[in-house]
């Protein structure tokens, strides 16, 4: 029986720990997330994935018992930490690429979260998977903006989950790749508000998070997302 392309490369675990020493005694998760080391295949921890790893572990006593739903979830480090610190989690990716979602699988199999959904999403469509899913707390997504050919679709779909859940917030994190990178016209086109999080605040400034050598010297940022309220317009 023949293999695909995804299945016959080889997988490599490669194990993040995230510590907290302020805490007494101190504090630390250990996470391990399979990469397929391929070329042709983008199933690896992004820079950006660690950086908003670090945050949910930082504001980890906020996620116990919410719901999250990753977007783009790739290999799911961020979703796996959420799960991890007591998230009910469900991780997305492209309906058209069916690996992507096995290998999701794959990084909550190796961490023993049987209890993580997994879902097919295409960006900008309404499909009936993404009517049906439960109500949300907090929406995830690292290096979502990625190929500017796709911000509007990821905002369309971002504006939906935070009109039909208007007190839940999307926590993004991205590698800024270009000085023309810009999503300001297309949040206030679909009435989101956006606040920048300064990575000192969560201690994810350094070069080498979670005992990996990401993010590197890549320039990442975070922001804030949220449905703009009406309040106080005329």
């Amino acid at each position: 029986m023949a293999h695909s392309g995804a299945e016959a490369a080889s997988i490599a675990y490669k194990v993040f720990t995230f510590k907290d020493k302020k805490k007494k005694p101190e504090e630390s998760l250990s996470v391990s997330i399979p990469e397929v080391l391929d070329p042709q295949y983008g199933m690896y921890v992004w820079p950006s994935a660690v950086v908003l790893a670090q945050y949910l572990w930082t504001y980890r006593d906020e996620l116990k018992g919410k719901t999250v739903l990753e977007l783009g979830a790739g290999v799911g480090l961020p979703g796996v930490v959420a799960a991890s610190c007591g998230a009910a989690v469900i991780l997305s990716d492209s309906s058209d690429k069916p690996s992507c979602l096995q290998n999701c699988r794959r990084s909550c199999d190796a961490n023993g979260l049987q209890e993580v959904a997994l879902v097919g999403l295409k960006w900008g469509e309404v499909s009936p998977d993404l009517v049906l899913l439960p109500r949300l707390d907090v929406i995830i997504g690292s290096d979502v903006f990625y190929d500017p050919r796709d911000f509007e679709e990821v905002i369309v779909t971002v504006a939906f989950l935070l009109r039909k859940n208007p007190k839940a917030q999307f926590w993004t994190t991205y590698q800024l790749r270009s000085a023309d990178w810009s999503i300001e016209s297309l949040l206030h086109r679909w009435k989101l508000n956006c606040v920048e999080v300064e990575l000192d605040q969560f201690d994810a400034d350094g070069c080498d998070l979670a005992g990996s050598s990401l993010p590197g010297k890549h320039s990442i940022q975070m922001m804030i997302i949220t449905q703009r309220t009406e309040s106080g317009h005329g």
